[in-house]
This record gives structure tokens, sequence and C-alpha cells, in this order.
């Protein structure tokens, strides 16, 4: 009995120390689960990497100090942050823009991405956001040079509480000594993106309460011109859609949008894997995690690179977005919606790929008199402009050669699903593409289908590159 006893009290031991170990599998074993769900997205020597990151075994005393409750992923970080300038106010805004900087070797663009944050929002939209710059350094005298600085610059900003600089202590990091060399990096440059994930996890753990929605910078870059008005359109066209991830430029860790409710559950994420991959290798499988499979980014892009040298040894990076408009107020927003074709679609070019945000299209054999594309929203909506592009630069003769574009109304289910009973014709193709203005001064009802009519046979085959729908906002109240 006595040696029984002795087991069982071992078994108990056991069980304490290996919960952290079962939850790190189980989050690597989902991982690596989610590399066969983003294909089309992740280019193939990216997926490689990434599967050889999640081969690798995960060293759970790491994370000991770090998550003292580790079941409780929607809660904050207990992170005691020091205040550099301003103090947060009581009201939640729209949106918060969190940046996080550290010195560079060369150059330093934070002054300038936080004047053009400013300088590029109207008065009206200056009151729903709020900036948060974490200095990240652990080199508390450049921090507060800066600081000072940001403080001379920007003073007015921070009295009306639009603008936040924090730091988080040296001594709240995990180990940043003998981490797993990935890839073959240099055990600098994985210190250096270790220490960023955890950076970005203390930014995103403070925004948490401050606004409904979340948007990542990086610390050089340009806005377009209101910006936020921009994005706020295509948020409310996404009422009533599941989203993790929106994004507004195609670089690294820029315009990145999240519900304020999913950032405890990310910073705990970077936390847990701060030194296995990239932060922005990171994010793909975040957004995979929670369900959303694809990529949904929109054009024009919101935000450009404007630093010449990296934050890491000041290396060049010259990277620039070339969707980046400076005027945004233009953006589509494409309403979330179902898509339908009886062409025949070609591999798996099919007919979702025209309708979104990223570079893909839809691409189907020759189709005859009568075939069609419909779009059906998912509720009836206002829309103002409809722009739609047939072929591309290599394969100008896989156009629409005639055809007509047409909206809907009057909803019924059939046995392919649901379609309009009643059609409008807006206008017909010219050299494969067609742009209607006005929309909504010209038609009367809400539409619920767009619908893109075949007119005559082809023998070429039809690549629809982009539809792009420009919806009419409700007046605010």
């Amino acid at each position: 009995m006595r040696l029984l006893l002795k087991y069982l009290d071992k078994m108990r031991c056991f069980r304490k120390r290996s919960t952290i170990p079962f939850l790190v599998v189980l989050i690597t074993f989902l991982l690596f689960m989610n590399l066969y769900m983003e294909d089309g997205y992740v280019l193939e020597e990216d997926k490689r990497q990434l599967r050889e990151a999640s081969m690798h075994p995960l060293n759970s005393e790491r994370y000991v100090h770090t998550f003292k409750d580790i079941t409780n992923f929607s809660g904050t970080i207990n992170v005691t942050y020091r205040y550099l300038a301003g103090t947060p106010l009581p009201r939640k805004k729209y949106l918060t823009i969190g940046l996080s900087s550290v010195k560079r070797k060369r150059g330093n663009y934070l002054l300038e991405t936080i004047k053009s944050i400013f300088d590029q929002s109207s008065y009206e939209e200056l009151k729903e956001i709020v900036v948060v710059v974490h200095l990240a350094d652990f080199d508390l005298a450049w921090c507060e040079s800066l600081v000072q600085e940001i403080s001379r610059k920007f003073g007015h900003h921070i009295i009306a509480g639009r603008l936040l600089v924090i730091h988080a202590p040296e001594e709240y990091y995990p180990s940043l000594d003998g981490l797993k060399r990935n890839y073959n990096d240099p055990e600098d440059r994985v210190r250096f993106r270790s220490k960023q994930n955890v950076d970005y996890a203390f930014l995103l753990n403070f925004c948490t309460n401050l606004s409904d929605f979340y948007m990542m910078l990086e610390d050089d870059v340009r806005c377009s011109r209101n910006f936020l008005t921009a994005l706020k359109k295509v948020v409310t066209s996404r009422e009533g859609s599941y989203w993790v991830t929106l994004e507004f430029s195609k670089l690294g860790y820029i315009g990145k949008l999240y519900h304020s409710r999913d950032l405890p559950r990310l910073a705990h994420f970077l936390l847990m894997f701060y030194q296995e991959m990239p932060c922005d290798w990171l994010l793909i499988h975040f957004r995979g995690l929670l369900a959303q499979k694809d990529v949904i980014r929109f054009k024009p892009s919101l935000f450009q690179h404007m630093g010449y040298y990296s934050s890491y040894k000041g290396a060049e990076n010259k990277l620039k977005d070339d969707d980046f408009e400076e005027d945004s107020l233009d953006i589509p927003d494409n309403p979330p919606a179902t898509l339908y074709t009886n062409i025949n679609v070609f591999e798996s070019y099919d007919a979702a790929k025209a309708y979104s945000s990223v570079d893909e299209y839809f691409w189907g054999k020759a189709p005859s008199t009568g075939d069609f594309y419909v779009i059906v929203f998912n509720k009836a909506t206002k829309i103002s402009k409809i722009k739609i592009t047939t072929g591309t630069d290599d394969r100008q003769n896989d156009i629409l050669h005639h055809g007509a574009l047409e909206v809907g109304e009057k909803l019924v289910g059939t046995k392919k699903g649901r379609q309009c009973s009643s059609y409008i014709t807006l206008g017909e193709f010219k050299n494969g593409n067609i742009e209607v203005n006005d929309v909504d001064h010209k038609i009367s009802f809400d539409i619920e289908c767009v619908r893109i009519v075949v007119t005559a046979n082809q023998k070429e085959w039809l690549i629809i590159r982009s539809i792009s729908l420009w919806t009419t906002q409700p007046p605010s109240q």
C-alpha cells in the first residue's frame, strides 16, 4: 500500500510537470497541420522553412517564466510598463495604431512615421485614434533622449491623449541567450528576431483595452491620406463576416488590422514561440489557427515602407509596396459574397479568386453565349462603383470579348444556391473591361447580385483578373 501511495504521488507530480510540454507539443502539431492549409499563399521556400521550424522540438522550460497561467490565453500578461509620455484616456477609441522601435545603427524613421500618421488624418479622424509607441531598446538613455524629442514635436497630441510612449523593462523578457538557430541564421539575427517577437507581444498586450480595433505598423512607414476613413469603410463592408486579420499592405508587419479582443491571444502566441521564427511568419500561423485560411488584403495599400536601412545591423532594405497610393479614399471594399459560375474552371483558378483581394484570378475554358459569373451578396447593399478587368499582361487574348454587366434583386432559392430573379443591365464590356460609376444613382434598389454574362461564343479562354466594388456607406448617426 505504501508503494502504491508513493507511485500515485509521483504520478501527480508528473502530471503537473507535463502540462506545459503537452500544450506546447499540441500547438506545435497545430502549426504543422496549418502548413497544409496555406497552399496558394505561402511561397514554397517559405513552406519549407516553416515546416522545418515546426519539426524542431520546443524547449518548454523557456516558457515557464512567461506563462504563469498558460491556460488563460484570453487574459493579459502581467507586465508593469513605464509610461514615458502620455497616459491612456478612459474612453475607448475606434483604432489603436501600434509601433515598436529600437535603436538603429543607420537611420531613424520613427518621428517621420508618427508625423505621417497625424498629418494624413483629418481633425475628425484624429478623435478616433490613439498611437502607442513601444520604445523597446534596453538602452534607457536612448529611450529618454528619443522621448524628449517626441515630446517636443508632438506635445499637443500627447496632451490630447492621442499619443502614448511606453517601455517594457528588460526584467520581463524571457531569455535571449542560447536560442535555437533555426534556418541556420547567425546567432545575432536569431536574438534580434526573437526579441522583436517579444517587443510586439508586450505592445499588443498593452493595447488590449484601448480601442475596438488595432493596427500594427512598423517604425519606418508613411500613410496614405485619410487612411482611417478608407479602413473604416472596409471594416463596415465586412460586418457579418468572420475575419482575424485584414491586410492593408503586402509588406512585413505593416498595415495588419486585428480586433482588439484577439490581442491577448496574439500576445501569448508570440511569446510562446518567440524563438522559433520571424513575427510575420508566426502571424500566418495565428491567422490559420483561428480559422481564417485565406489572406484578406485590400488594394490600393494604405501604407508604404519608407526606410532605406533595416533595424537589424543597418542593412539596406529598399522594399516598396507597388500597390500603395497616396490618396486612399478610392479603395474598393468588396462586400462578403458567394460566387457562382457555369464556366468550365481550369485547374484551381476558381471563381472566388477574381473577387479576392490578393493577386489571383479566375481562369475558365472558352465560354459560350449565356454563360455567367455571379456574385451573390450576404446581404443587400448599395454600390456606387463597379470595375472589372479581364485578361493579363501575358495572356492578353484571354479577355471577355463580348459580355454584359448586370445587377439584380429578389433572391430566390434554387438547386444551385441562391440566385436573383430580376436583373438590370448596366453596360457592355469594351476591350475586356468595364467601369460603371454612380451605380447607386442609376439603380433604385439595394443590390443583391452582380452578374457577368457572356453574350457571344469565343474560342479564347477567359481570365477575370479583378472585380472591384465600392459600396455606399450609410450616413453617420
